[in-house]
């Protein structure tokens, strides 16, 4: 990765024996801190050559009160709410963004990233977690933890461990895990689950799918998952041929609102009534959801709860009150209309 400081605060802090709250305390001005601690923390930045970026809020050092925003695709509908919040959540708290939309490709996500740090960003946001490798421990995800060195790295329902990432996310596991319980304590046990991701997010969705089917000793079925792009014809076409298959299957489980109207659609289309024939859910609870007749169950991310959450953790790393990086989960809730009956 080219243009990050040499040195960052973890440095500073070894060297001068003090936390990084400290540190984060020193740079920040906060009086908490003795005369003496301060004095060898500044010391010692001089001796490492340290240059404050982040945590420079009290000094006023090399702040350009901006935040980098990092996304796949902000024509998708969730990554499109998920950047209106953040920057709405931003301009509250004084702070203005700069997005990099960088497509699915490797190269270009690093370039993006790289970018932003040129451009002297206090922080970066990444939505979505199809910019890390499904394996914590692959070479790809390096790029992030490498910039973590240097700035705070928040990552949007994305999780990887490290120090200075901070991951908001939601429980995609136990939301998926029980709607499929309660499919199939009313009665639903040939479940087809359809999904777009083999993301962190994505894979989270679909154990969730298969453990539930498991611990009900229900069968899992190959032919009854499905990963297909957020298309809605895609998903009503690979349901149409599981039928013209001779599958039976009584319930739909998708990962996204467009699969689940795509499988609406499927239902109108060869005259299966839902909910008592077909029982559908969707996820994200977009607008998508209540576009179709019946409107659809589907499970609420609760994605403006991510992004305020998000911001509000980034602002008090910033303060110097909050220094310790990790993962904050926020639970799913599950929006009941006429596409289920239980």
């Amino acid at each position: 990765m080219k243009g990050y400081d040499t040195m960052n605060i973890y440095d500073v802090s070894a060297k001068a024996g003090v936390s990084i709250a400290t540190v984060s305390r020193v740079l920040n001005g906060n009086q908490s801190v003795s005369a003496k601690t301060r004095d060898k923390v500044l010391r010692v930045m001089d001796e490492l050559g340290y240059t404050p970026n982040v945590f420079a809020r009290g000094l006023g050092l090399n702040t350009m009160k901006t935040i980098g925003i990092m996304c796949t695709d902000s024509s998708d509908m969730y990554i499109a709410n998920a950047i209106f919040y953040l920057q709405r959540e931003l301009r509250n708290n004084g702070y203005d963004s700069m997005l990099c939309c960088t497509g699915g490709n490797l190269s270009s996500k690093q370039q993006s990233l790289e970018l932003l740090m040129s451009k002297r960003v206090d922080a970066i946001i990444i939505v979505g977690s199809k910019f890390l490798s499904s394996n914590p421990d692959s070479d790809d995800n390096r790029y992030i933890t490498d910039a973590a060195a240097s700035l705070p790295i928040f990552l949007i329902n994305g999780h990887l461990a490290g120090h200075n990432i901070y991951s908001i996310i939601c429980n995609d596991y136990a939301a998926v895990y029980s709607v499929t319980s309660e499919m199939i304590k009313s009665g639903r046990t040939d479940i087809v689950y359809l999904y777009t991701s083999t993301s962190h997010s994505g894979l989270n969705k679909l154990m969730g799918y298969k453990d539930a089917l498991s611990a009900n000793d229900i069968e899992v079925r190959p032919n009854f998952i499905h990963l297909c792009t957020k298309n809605i014809i895609r998903a009503k076409e690979y349901l149409t041929h599981l039928h013209d298959s001779g599958e039976d299957f009584d319930a739909v489980i998708t990962s996204d609102d467009s699969l689940a109207v795509g499988a609406v659609k499927y239902a109108l289309a060869s005259r299966i009534s839902i909910p008592d024939e077909l029982s559908i859910v969707g996820y994200n609870d977009s607008m998508l959801a209540i576009c179709t007749e019946p409107e659809i169950t589907s499970i609420d991310t609760r994605l403006e709860e991510l992004c305020t959450t998000a911001v509000d953790r980034l602002m008090k790393v910033f303060s110097g009150s909050e220094s310790e990086s990790g993962e904050t989960v926020i639970p799913a809730n599950l929006v009941k209309r006429g596409t289920t009956d239980f």
